[in-house]
């Protein structure tokens, strides 16, 4: 009797031990190995990766004198202006440079306001005219209409334009950028850094130009990781631009993401990305930031320890670049796009989340971007 009772201790046990083992096969994705797939030790099966990106001699940086002490200098900000810890700041951060690097004695920066009128932009860009200011920037494709109307007025007057254009302006530059390349690495990044194989993106407003971060990170993600979970999320619908300036309204659409799965966010949002922040902190989730280098960013410092990365969207050097431009007389020198040929987009490295392993994966597919092996599409 004794031996029948220990043989059937042993045979519960052992069920036990099965039932365990499946339950954390679940738990963990069935993350099982396929040949000719790289796997992390948790979360999504991995695709085969890139090849490596082949070495190139990157050039030295120009040493070229330029005097921008004759410009005064205009930036007309999109709404939430410097200081929201994105798209704002990161034209701020090369207004700055541009000053200090080429002398320029005199800026002026004004703000839109949320869902403001249309004649308010042009008020605020024919009072940059009026009183001197050349060149004159609109930071954000809000200011195109204003523009069509205001810059024929002041033919004298270099006018830019970030993520617009003005036909027939010629007094008007585009400074466009391939937001849907350095979005597809940051859809790689989730896809590596995620537990859970199941990652989510939160938009601001649902407008074409935001829906091109969103169809990027999408189609990096899947490349990466096809069997992936992905959430999505817009603020606001096309038309309302407070889901640009609301942390509220972010923090609860990332909790929802988060308590549907996901454990890393992508935020394409403006000033409404520090509550997506907070939203990760608090669910022990991971953030990945937008536009500038957002871990480096004071506003959003205190949930700095779940950024992994940042999509960085060089309007700061485009910024930087027209301003420079001007000063040498040369705009046939700026690209017509600043995408990753040009470095005009990519992914941030500080906080140390981003090891060498997966740094090379980046590199190798932003190398078949970049040659064409890889077309990232634009839309969802």
């Amino acid at each position: 009797m004794r031996r029948r009772m220990r043989g059937l201790a042993v045979a519960a046990i052992a069920l036990t031990s099965v039932l365990t083992m499946a339950a954390c096969a679940k738990d963990t994705g069935g993350n099982n190995t396929g040949s000719g797939s790289t796997n992390t030790a948790e979360g999504c099966k991995l695709a085969d990766k890139p090849p490596a990106a082949t070495a190139t001699s990157s050039s030295a940086a120009s040493s070229e004198k330029v005097d921008g002490s004759a410009l005064k200098v205009g930036l007309a900000y999109d709404i939430g202006g410097r200081g929201d810890a994105s798209f704002n700041d990161s034209a701020a951060a090369g207004l700055d440079k541009a000053k200090a690097d080429f002398g320029i004695a005199e800026v002026k920066e004004l703000t839109a306001a949320p869902n403001e009128p249309e004649d308010a932009k042009q008020t605020r860009l024919r009072q940059l005219a009026s009183e001197g200011y050349n060149p004159i920037i609109g930071v954000g494709f809000a200011y195109a209409e204003s523009l069509k109307v205001v810059a024929p007025e002041f033919p004298n007057v270099k006018f830019a334009i970030v993520d617009g254009a003005v036909e027939g302006a010629a007094n008007v530059t585009p400074l466009l950028f391939a937001e849907e390349q350095g979005s597809f690495l940051a859809g790689v990044i989730a896809a590596y850094k995620s537990k859970s194989c199941h990652i989510g993106f939160v938009g601001g407003v649902e407008i074409p130009l935001i829906q091109k971060f969103d169809a990027g990170f999408a189609q990096g993600a899947k490349t990466a990781a096809p069997d992936i979970k992905i959430e999505k999320k817009y603020l606001t619908p096309a038309g309302d631009f407070t889901g640009f300036q609301d942390p509220a309204k972010g923090q609860e659409a990332a909790t929802g993401q988060i308590e549907a799965g996901a454990d890393v966010l992508y935020h394409a949002a403006g000033a409404s990305g520090k509550g997506v922040f907070s939203a990760a902190k608090s669910g022990n989730a991971l953030a990945i930031g937008v536009d500038s280098d957002q871990y480096n960013q004071k506003t959003v410092e205190e949930s700095k320890d779940v950024i992994v990365s940042s999509m960085l969207k060089r309007v700061d050097v485009a910024v930087y670049d027209f301003v420079k431009a001007v000063a040498k007389n040369d705009l046939a020198s700026l690209p017509k796009v600043f995408d990753l040929s040009v470095d005009g987009v990519g992914f941030s490295t500080s906080g140390g989340k981003i090891d060498d392993n997966l740094k090379a994966v980046l590199e190798g597919y932003k190398a078949q971007i970049i040659e064409g092996k890889i077309s990232v599409e634009s839309t969802p």
